[in-house]
């Protein structure tokens, strides 16, 4: 492979490409790459090259071919995003990067790891979906060397292959990647029964073209007499799709028929329909083998008219038909509608057509389960179809097996809460009912319901899972809250406490980050969990008198400072002073813990000084819509001597030792930690909570940047504040 060919295959598909763009990204990569060899003992370069040469055979923009070109080059090299930026814009450091971030974790151990690396890359395609085309591109090119690699090794790769990445290709329509990549890791994972097959294919195959030749011969007769124009020719069946075949429906080789199909290529539409009608009239046609996927499209956006006939040999044959523009589609698929034209894909609809990838992104945000997110990734990815209609006439695409469940979910989310009971072809259906080909499906609903966690255990789509597991996580923190709620106002009436409602509410939100928690409704949970004492509660809802209810926030302040009469280098440990008031209480917020170099503000309480919160603070924010009067101006007042608390938020790869790297880290800056809650979640991701003072915002991130460099650490966060 070399660079002159790559050129050649841009060049007969794009009038006057900007070749500099594509020579520059390869010389780079080769200058970088420098040093590299491949396990095959070839120099590395080889690889981006031909993972451009894949890209250039999809058709695509020079962006995507010169990315692929670049994309090892910061996974493998010195090379920088910032260098890939200057040098070739950030259009192209965006897709370099989100290749990058693909490989990052290194997911060919376990499970979990694998599960974390694939929802980046969903993250990655939902930004640009050229980044998976790169991605697919790229294991193409490594399963075509797969030989090289040991036998382990192999079998995990070709595993991991047909179960994600060649179901990954067919949903997004590229038959072209899909095939191959099938019959590449059918021959790894079972070398014995691919060499036999293959065998027993070569052996029959003059025959058989022989066959296809004189059916072509008749048919092409056929469509000249009434002025049809058509390419047809054969097209052998794929090893992988014999071999599943003969598993799924338990035949032996001899009993596959047809090993062979045809294929009609013609200009219109119109004319799709015109040859499935000579065709039937030609050879008999199978029933229940007629299908229509020109007026129904699959979500992939594959689109054809099949038929299969028994021809006057008694042999059956399968025929697909199609125009030129559906042809181009079901090879390439989504890279067919990325044609690049002032940084926008051409084709209109193509939101639309990507419509399940937005769908996998919404429900794998709520699988925190490594093991099933794998097992529904999979199962979306591989699903059949089925087309039902709405009363209305519209299509909707469901998985094989789907129910009226899955089917009013899929209309909308409160459709489905609401669901009580459904109707097929106007007759009434149980809610496990399995949707079939054509159903006319009306759900009956009221909205005073909700879902059964009994649909859990007949629900086929994971948009339909996600959404009834959502409503039950709700309902019970509702629940919870009601509980709390009353559990609050129940001791208040024992004790004969009388707090009007809105000033206890009030006094509530007040109070509730002192303890804690981030809002009223949070704190009526924690009540309700027993997480708060009410008898602590309680005594900050002490009725106030009338005189303190007519105090003015300004009236309040002067009190606290005579009360309080704190010296001025006392006020300075707390790091922060009242503008114009260097002698008055004031304490920092638990809430956003802020520290120097944060916009903060001040909040005048009842009785306890002055509250310094961030301005960014959710808390802050809602006291300021509420009692702007009580919001004063603030400043920090620092020296060295202060400190400040802050939490930092620590994700990483769960490893041995990890613990012991981070704190050691932060010992070395000779800070103080004072707490630290550490746990692993069940995709192996370890989050680590620290509580920590430091001096200043700088400082902190200096401590971010630190602890970001430890070898399996994926990101350092400040806590957000509650």
């Amino acid at each position: 492979m070399s660079l002159d060919k790559l050129l050649t295959e841009i060049q007969s598909y794009i009038d006057d490409p900007d070749i500099e763009l594509v020579k520059e990204a390869y010389y780079y990569a080769k200058k970088v790459h420098r040093g590299q060899d491949r396990v095959s003992g070839e120099p590395f370069v080889t690889h981006p090259l031909r993972v451009a040469r894949i890209m250039a055979e999809l058709k695509l923009d020079l962006t995507s071919i010169s990315a692929a070109l670049l994309h090892d080059t910061v996974e493998d090299t010195e090379a920088t995003l910032e260098d890939i930026r200057e040098k070739f814009g950030s259009e192209i450091e965006v897709l370099v990067n989100g290749v990058t971030k693909l490989n990052k974790i290194n997911f060919e151990s376990k499970e979990e790891h694998q599960a974390e690396s694939l929802r980046k890359m969903f993250l990655a395609m939902a930004k640009d979906i050229r980044v998976v085309l790169i991605k697919l591109a790229d294991r193409l090119h490594n399963m075509r060397t797969l030989n090289y690699l040991r036998e382990e090794k192999r079998k995990q790769k070709a595993t991991e292959t047909i179960e994600i990445y060649a179901p990954l290709a067919h949903r997004l329509g590229i038959s072209q990647l899909k095939w191959e990549l099938e019959d590449l890791s059918f021959r790894y994972l079972e070398p014995e029964k691919y060499k036999e097959l293959s065998n027993k294919v070569a052996k029959n195959r003059e025959e058989r073209e022989a066959y296809i030749e004189r059916i072509n011969r008749q048919l092409n007769e056929k469509l000249g007499e009434v002025g049809i124009e058509a390419e047809i020719y054969g097209r052998p069946k794929h090893l992988y799709s014999i071999y599943q075949k003969m598993v799924n429906k338990n035949k032996r080789f001899d009993e596959i028929y047809d090993l062979t199909a045809l294929r009609v290529i013609v200009d219109t539409v119109k004319e799709c329909y015109e040859v499935l009608g000579i065709i039937h009239d030609l050879w008999s046609p199978m029933p229940g083998r007629i299908k229509d996927y020109v007026a129904m499209p699959k979500s992939n956006m594959y689109q054809s008219l099949h038929t299969t006939v028994v021809t006057s040999q008694g042999e059956t044959l399968e025929i697909q038909i199609r125009t030129w523009e559906m042809h181009r589609t079901a090879e390439y698929g989504i890279a067919a509608h990325w044609r690049y034209k002032d940084g926008k894909p051409q084709d209109e609809n193509f939101e639309k057509k990507i419509s399940w990838l937005r769908q996998l992104l919404e429900w794998q945000r709520d699988l925190t389960d490594a093991k099933e997110f794998m097992e529904t990734l999979k199962i979306d990815l591989f699903e059949d179809e089925v087309f039902a209609f709405t009363p209305q006439g519209d299509v909707v695409s469901l998985p094989k097996d789907a129910t009226p469940i899955d089917f009013a979910y899929n209309i909308h989310t409160e459709v489905g809460h609401n669901c009580i009971g459904a109707k097929a072809n106007g007759n009434m259906v149980p809610l496990e009912y399995r949707v079939q080909n054509g159903d006319i499906i009306e759900i009956l609903t009221n909205s005073n319901s909700g879902p059964s966690r009994d649909w859990l255990d007949f629900v086929q789509t994971s948009r339909a899972k996600s959404k009834i597991k959502r409503w039950f996580k709700h309902q019970r923190k509702e629940e919870v809250a009601a509980k709390g709620k009353e559990m609050l106002q129940k001791e208040l009436k024992k004790r004969n406490i009388n707090i009007k409602e809105e000033e206890k509410e009030s006094k509530l939100k007040e109070i509730a980050p002192e303890l804690g928690v981030s809002n009223l409704e949070g704190l009526y949970s924690a009540i309700g969990y027993d997480k708060v004492s009410i008898e602590k509660v309680i005594h900050e809802l002490e009725p106030a008198t009338k005189e303190q209810e007519e105090k003015t926030p300004q009236s309040e302040l002067q009190e606290l400072r005579k009360k309080h009469q704190i010296k001025k280098d006392q006020s300075a440990n707390q790091g922060v002073k009242v503008k114009g008031m260097d002698d008055l209480l004031v304490r920092i917020a638990k809430c956003c813990n802020p520290v120097p170099g944060d916009e903060i503000g001040g909040y005048i309480t009842r009785g306890r000084g002055v509250s310094i919160h961030r301005t960014d603070c959710p808390n802050f924010e809602e006291l300021e819509d509420k009692e702007p009067e009580r919001i004063i101006d603030v400043e920090w007042y620092v020296d060295k001597d202060n400190s400040y608390q802050v939490e930092l938020e620590v994700k990483a790869l769960d490893k041995h030792s990890l613990l012991n790297d981070v704190t050691k880290a932060i010992s070395e800056e000779g800070v103080n930690i004072t707490e630290v809650d550490a746990r692993t979640s069940d995709d192996s991701i370890a989050h680590i909570n620290l509580g920590i003072h430091i001096s200043s915002l700088d400082h902190m991130n200096k401590i971010i940047d630190k602890l970001e460099a430890i070898d399996g650490v994926l990101k350092v966060r400040r806590a957000n504040p509650s």
